[in-house]
């Protein structure tokens, strides 16, 4: 081979070499251009908000003197606030709210009821004669404002006749129906039946649901117990008027019903349900108060049921 193809041949080897440099060039070209994004990625970052404090409860730290207490929402069956309230404990005169319910659920409210004998000897507060009657609509209506022991006996008798049953299996009745679990009564009336044997006992879960019942049931007869006094005429057109045993009726708003209790083996008892809202009743039950502390205990529960619904911790 001459020097001319010699050098022919080293061109052609240069020109071949250098073509494949431009391949491979070329080549990673197109592998950076389909590999690697153009823009660079942006990694988003989502900003941290500080979780927004808890309204304070406006149940926290109430001081009650009340052993069991119960603030009872009774449209979404939900208790807002409870102190040992499925404690059972003796009722006194909230026991005359299930003798009524008793009654009401077995006989018409025009049902005439008259007072017995033993009935209008029972101790006060009473306000009627033996032999008198009563629609049993008014009857209850002046039994329950007044916290009368000789209604709540008159009401009572005439159940169980009518059920013809004891006194007492007539109001177990009636707690079955509603699922009172911790609700038992030996009498109408509630008053002690020995010094250490109350007439009813039960729990604050339970009052606030019996409470409620009454409510839904009779709405007449409860917000008679509403009203600073009631009043109601017997079939012999004797005319009745009777105070309220709750002085704080006009200073709680919506107030649809208001019971008070108290003996020796209680002490102060007290329920009230009143409305936060069209058709939501709320239920407040104390039980083992003492005779004045029971209305500060139910008004310092109330403010608070007030404040918990317009969502601030106080009034």
């Amino acid at each position: 081979m001459d020097s001319a193809d010699l050098q022919k041949l080293a061109q052609r080897t240069r020109f071949m070499r250098e073509a494949g440099y431009a391949l491979i060039f070329a080549s990673a070209l197109l592998a950076l251009f389909l590999f690697v994004p153009l823009t660079p990625k942006v990694t988003q970052v989502t900003p941290q908000t500080a979780p927004a404090p808890e309204t304070p409860s406006a149940f926290a730290d109430i001081p009650l003197e009340a052993q069991a207490a119960i603030v009872y929402d009774t449209v979404t069956k939900e208790t807002l606030y409870a102190k040992n309230a499925d404690a059972q404990l003796p009722l006194a005169s909230l026991t005359k709210l299930l003798t009524v319910y008793a009654a009401l659920a077995e006989l018409s409210p025009h049902t005439p009821i008259t007072i017995s004998a033993d009935a209008a000897l029972l101790e006060a507060p009473r306000a009627f004669n033996a032999g008198q009657t009563f629609a049993l609509a008014d009857l209850a209506r002046l039994t329950l404002t007044a916290s009368l022991n000789d209604g709540a006996a008159a009401i009572i008798e005439a159940t169980a006749a009518r059920q013809n049953r004891s006194q007492n299996e007539a109001l177990a009745s009636a707690a079955a129906a509603l699922n009172l679990l911790q609700t038992y009564a030996v009498n109408g009336s509630g008053l002690d039946v020995t010094q250490a044997i109350s007439g009813g006992y039960g729990s604050a879960f339970d009052l606030a649901r019996l409470a409620g019942a009454l409510v839904a049931q009779a709405p007449d007869v409860a917000d008679a117990t509403t009203q600073s006094s009631t009043h109601a005429v017997s079939a012999g057109g004797t005319s009745f008027r009777v105070k309220n045993t709750n002085p704080m009726v006009r200073s709680i708003p919506h107030l649809l019903l208001s019971k008070t209790g108290y003996t020796d083996l209680a002490d102060g008892n007290l329920v009230l349900v009143f409305d936060v809202g069209i058709g939501h009743p709320i239920a407040i039950v104390l039980l083992g108060s003492s005779q004045k502390a029971r209305f500060t205990d139910g008004t310092a529960l109330v403010a608070a049921t007030l404040a918990h619904f317009a969502g601030v911790p106080s009034l």
